[in-house]
């Protein structure tokens, strides 16, 4: 379509759209109507190529990837879809005849409340390559009405107010009417045998009714548009008409409110039974509708399940979606009387899973009693499973009681969600090298010996189109004069860039493009009321706030640097600014003490004039996908510094490398790989890896030993009694030291502390060497070809699902 034909479609479809939504012309539409009128129209142009495409598919008949997760964190949704589109360029010419600037409608939207972390961004990241790549792929999540929450830091301590987003993004939401299931809790089972067999019959049940809602998420230059399918619960019932009639209002609205409360927020507390048996309903709201949406679609394009496994693929992204396991036998069984052992086979063949965690902790385990209540048949299902599973155990392992119990899914009254993911799956891989040869060595060690060829390795990899050619338009515009935009669809071509690690011009340029970055990143932060030199050096640990995840360990070291700025003023130091973004789970104790040191810690070094210059604590509040799009790029030093073998691979490594940042971390997760990538002359390692660290377990740590014998330990751990911005962190200090078994800290950070030290201090003498570090960030920026989120999909494709794009 030539320029000028595509401008009037698009200055027409504007007008017209705000006449039929608004009733005003464009000389009287505010910012937030021209945002949300832009949002219908590329909206409606992705449900035109989503229609397109969806023939495509029904002609071919591809085996399709069907992607369930607890969260996607998919941030904004305009400037991406314009991005992915191509029509930022034509679109901002138009608006700007009416004065409106695109980036000022950027910011009228909200940040969609549909996920939290690193589980639910790389969720988004693979939509976003499915639909780029052209695999028939949708993806199934909760329309969460506050997501998780809006964090609020008050006197140091994070609150949680509700993360109302809707009002702003629904209007990417497409309310599917012609889509809803029914999805049963709790009630009596009773068996009726009828000539067509078992009929199980679900007596004074309560029933919700799941609406879809989809989003369309574009591919980059692509014809493809991947769906993400969202629920919504509401009541079945008729409503309490009689109730209502004599006043008794709270009566009449009780069965409305309770199917509303599975999609109020994502992840509600469980340390408590009522949290307990709400996550459990959201897990098998999520799965019963996904799972029947999948086998309804499946039935009106084939007209039989005896295929389903050739034509569908069914991943569960950690164990959130385990259910679906039970749930599919159900419906084989109960609804299309197959066989057992049918069934089985269908649901084995059609499920894989990916771990996130070692995390023990972490893998989930529901009381017994709870699902038997909730979910009666679900029970009846896994029972049966543990049984022949266990049996099967028993044939092979005779005697060996204490294996069938680790591998069992039932034992001393838990559910486990991790061991049900692995026995009901046909692949199930970790998220990088490291991490899969944990799982196969230690988490799953049983599963490996007794059915070695589920286990394999997909290394994460991120959406660089976004984390990169949209979050960082000059780099972007360097890499095209470097060595073209092919990486923009094929990210093994940044590895072309490492030929220019000698070019002074292209050394110099990076350096600028950071320093402008930072200044862009300093003003965002002026805005919130936040003041940073943009000339001091970036020091950036953003992720979820995790006792494994060490930022604990990064404040020891700030206070260490405190105390030797106080004792010598005029000592020379590299000035830094560290910046921290993270949000804490509400119930999570611990990590909220650590959100409190690091904001006082901030207010006592800016009563310091002198302080001050050299130093600065900057606590980001409510980080959000939008505030990364500004701080990736702005980065310099990515903190990465989880205890060797806890962290599963990490994402956010990947996002500062791709941007220029050099890492601080040690051999965890995908840090290894990123160790590898680049070249240990361009990234700094500190500490003990993964082995060590089994050794020094096993061996018995004990904190008292390093505060006894390091002065500076000691030093700094006294700071903590006496505390900052007068308040004492006893209790930190005493994490450290005593822990909850009397041996300290369980993630060791006092046994790495003075290596990091050391090799910070080895990072800030090469920061003066400006050649040298923006050599060793370009190697970074080239090295990061291989993190891409294409290149996971692919694999996912080729290894795990057995799918092909549509050509």
């Amino acid at each position: 379509m030539e320029e000028t034909q595509l401008k009037n479609e698009i200055r027409n479809s504007i007008e017209h759209k705000l006449s039929r939504h608004y009733g005003i012309s464009v000389e009287e539409a505010s910012r937030n109507q021209m945002y949300k009128t832009c949002a219908r129209i590329v909206r409606d142009l992705l449900l035109e190529k989503r229609a397109k495409y969806h023939e495509e598919m029904k002609k071919k008949q591809n085996k399709k990837i069907y992607y369930l997760c607890m969260e996607f964190l998919i941030g904004r949704s305009l400037k991406n879809n314009i991005y992915n589109l191509g029509l930022d360029n034509e679109l901002q010419e138009v608006l700007s005849d009416w004065n409106f600037q695109l980036e000022d409608l950027y910011e009228e939207e909200p940040d969609a409340g549909l996920g939290n972390g690193g589980l639910g961004r790389l969720a988004s990241c693979f939509m976003d390559s499915l639909a780029t790549l052209g695999y028939p792929a949708m993806g199934f999540s909760i329309c969460y009405e506050y997501g998780l929450f809006k964090q609020k830091i008050v006197d140091g301590w994070q609150m949680e107010l509700p993360d109302i987003w809707l009002p702003g993004g629904e209007v990417w939401l497409k309310k599917r009417t012609d889509l809803t299931f029914p999805v049963k809790f709790e009630g009596e089972l009773k068996e009726v045998w009828t000539e067509n067999g078992l009929r199980i019959d679900y007596n004074n049940c309560n029933e919700v009714e799941a609406v879809a809602y989809d989003m369309m998420i574009s591919g980059a230059d692509s014809d493809d548009v991947a769906v993400l399918r969202l629920w919504k619960a509401q009541d079945i019932k008729n409503f309490d008409m009689n109730s209502f009639s004599n006043g008794d209002y709270n009566r009449a609205m009780m069965e409305n409110t309770s199917a509303e409360l599975i999609c109020k927020v994502l992840y509600p507390s469980d340390n408590h039974a009522e949290g307990k048996t709400l996550r459990i309903r959201q897990e098998y709201f999520l799965v019963s509708a996904s799972i029947q949406n999948i086998i309804h679609d499946h039935l009106r394009k084939y007209g039989t399940l005896n295929n389903f496994s050739e034509k569908v693929a069914i991943h569960i992204n950690d164990t959130h979606p385990a259910m679906c396991i039970p749930e599919l036998m159900r419906i084989f069984m109960d609804e299309y009387q197959y066989t057992w052992n049918d069934a089985y086979k269908m649901v084995i063949d059609s499920v894989t899973y990916t771990n996130h965690t070692v995390l023990a902790e972490a893998l989930e385990k529901w009381p017994e009693v709870l699902i038997k209540q909730q979910l009666p048949r679900i029970y009846e299902i896994l029972k049966e499973l543990n049984e022949q599973f266990c049996q099967q155990l028993w044939n092979q392992y005779p005697g060996d009681w204490d294996r069938i119990e680790r591998m069992a899914i039932i034992s001393n009254g838990q559910i486990r969600m991790a061991n049900l993911s692995v026995i009901g799956s046909s692949h199930v891989n970790g998220v990088s090298k490291l991490h899969s040869d944990i799982l196969k060595n230690d988490v799953f060690h049983d599963f490996y010996q007794n059915t070695p060829w589920k286990f394999t390795n997909v290394t994460n990899g991120i959406a660089h189109r976004r984390w990169l050619c949209q979050a960082n338009p000059e780099l972007t515009k360097l890499l095209d004069e470097c060595i073209g935009d092919e990486y923009k669809k094929d990210a093994s071509k940044l590895a072309h860039f490492r030929k220019y690690h000698d070019n002074l011009d292209v050394l110099q340029r990076l350096d600028n493009i950071k320093l402008n970055n930072k200044i862009r990143f300093s003003n965002l932060m002026k805005n919130k009321g936040v003041t940073i030199d943009p000339y001091s050096m970036f020091v950036v640990q953003a992720k979820r706030l995790h006792e494994y995840k060490r930022q604990l360990l990064n404040v020891l070291r700030i206070i260490s640097l405190y105390l030797d700025l106080k004792e010598n003023p005029n000592m020379h130091v590299v000035p830094q600014t560290f910046l921290f973004a993270a949000k804490a789970a509400p119930g999570y104790f611990a990590a909220k003490e650590v959100i409190k040191l690091i904001n006082h810690l901030s207010v006592e070094i800016e009563k310091d004039p002198v302080l001050r210059q050299n130093i600065r604590v900057v606590f980001l509040e409510n980080y959000c996908v939008t505030m990364a799009e500004t701080l990736m790029p702005a980065a310099e030093v990515s903190e990465q510094i989880s205890l060797a073998g806890k962290e599963a691979s990490g994402t956010g490594n990947m996002k500062m490398m791709i941007n220029g940042a050099l890492t601080m971390g040690t051999m965890d997760g995908a840090n290894v790989e990123i160790f590898d990538a680049v070249g240990k002359d361009n990234i700094f390692i500190f500490g003990m890896n993964a082995d060590e660290v089994e050794r020094r377990l096993k061996s018995g740590y004990a904190a008292s030993f390093y505060y006894q014998n390091n002065p500076k330990i000691r030093r700094v751990l006294d700071c903590l009694r006496k505390g900052f911005n007068g308040e004492s962190f006893e209790s930190i200090y005493r994490y450290l030291l005593v822990g909850e078994y009397g041996m300290g800290d369980p993630y060791m950070c006092l046994a790495d502390f003075d290596d990091y030290l050391k090799v910070h201090d080895q990072l800030s003498e090469t920061y003066h060497n400006r050649n040298k570090w923006n050599t060793m960030s370009l190697y970074n920026i080239a090295g990061a070809e291989r993190f891409a989120a294409d290149r996971s999909v692919q694999d996912y494709a080729s290894q795990i699902w057995g799918i092909e794009p549509l050509k």
